[in-house]
């Protein structure tokens, strides 16, 4: 009799929480595109890698990691972005110019705007 009464409680319990985890990780992934332009860095790059990870469960977010080369040193670069099905390439290639806006998160630049330099 208590096994009745108790078992559907402690699913409801659980599902409850797991719903409300899927929320604030749902909020998490799409707070990505919301960043700070507070500062730009400007510069040649050197390397670019594009990989696909696994942000939570069914999310996955696109992160573009590159080493920019300024006039004083080589600084490493990171744009982390919600990956979806109408998600862009990234239009970036080694030894282009580009100005990058964001800013210092950790000790590493990220950013989510870009403009190529002639």
């Amino acid at each position: 009799m208590v096994a009745a009464i108790l078992i559907p409680i402690i699913i409801l319990y659980f599902y409850l929480v797991s719903k409300k985890d899927l929320k604030e990780n749902e909020q998490k992934w799409k707070s990505l595109t919301q960043l700070h332009e507070e500062a730009i860095m400007t510069g040649e790059i050197v390397q670019l890698s594009v990989t696909k990870k696994r942000f939570y469960y069914h999310r996955y977010i696109q992160v573009v990691d590159i080493h920019l080369k300024t006039d004083t040193k080589t600084i490493n670069v990171k744009r982390i972005t919600p990956y979806t099905k109408n998600s862009r390439p990234v239009l970036l290639k080694k030894s282009d110019k580009v100005r990058l806006y964001g800013n210092w998160q950790e000790n590493e630049f990220r950013f989510l705007r870009y403009e190529h330099i002639n």
